[in-house]
């Protein structure tokens, strides 16, 4: 878990490599929904482009699909949900369902002029969808893709600043106390992980608490 900019997609690619993990993105599974064209899909692009939260109904039924479905022999790494407090409720009846216990919840931290610069800097290719930094990770040619013959590379609508701050804004209002919630429980662990290091030094701590998850 983490503010959006965090590094919780990043970390948890790493992360899954290490451990043998099914990773289970929610952003993923919701712009796989979106491209589709459903009618599903058109509803989450409009939530998705403001910048605004997906509701629960809609997050839970797609998540509990992808979980259900997932080959969990080797654990699942959820990423991006739980977002709200029902959603954590209706997660842990899922998994007490299932028989499979959540064991533990880490949390990336982040300065919020960190996630800001991070998230409008993005840059990404419609073509194959590969991702840029303007500072970071930069393409070989400036604005153009590395691997589909220079196609120009374009922001997307939610990663402007205007969006990102009421996506900032959403994530304390609405995610955060899902944190509380787990802590309150007392029933599953929780790390917390500065995410404001280079992305190794990240990984290293992430491993390192994941690892002590059991």
């Amino acid at each position: 878990m983490g503010p959006p900019g965090a590094g919780k997609g990043t970390q948890a690619k790493r992360l899954v490599e290490k451990f043998g993990m099914v990773h289970l993105s929610s952003g993923d599974i919701f712009r796989a929904e979106k491209a589709s064209g459903s009618d599903l899909g058109r509803k989450l692009a409009e939530y998705m482009s403001a910048g605004e939260l997906v509701p629960d109904g809609i997050v839970v039924e797609m998540m509990a699909k992808a979980i259900t479905t997932a080959d969990s022999q080797a654990g699942l790494m959820l990423d991006g949900f739980p977002r709200t407090v029902p959603q954590a409720e209706a997660l842990d009846a899922q998994l007490a369902e299932a028989g499979k216990p959540l064991n533990g919840v880490v949390v990336i931290t982040c300065d919020d002029q960190a996630i800001v610069a991070r998230i409008t800097g993005r840059r990404s290719c419609p073509r194959c969808g590969k991702v840029y930094h303007v500072e970071f990770l930069k393409p070989q040619v400036e604005g153009r893709c590395d691997d589909c013959d220079g196609v120009e590379l374009a922001q997307r609508a939610d990663d402007k600043e205007e969006v990102v701050r009421e996506r900032l804004s959403a994530y304390y209002a609405q995610t955060e106390p899902v944190i509380t919630y787990y802590r309150d429980r007392g029933e599953v662990k929780v790390v917390e992980v500065d995410g404001n290091g280079a992305p190794d030094q990240v990984t290293a701590k992430l491993v390192q608490a994941v690892a002590g998850l059991g």
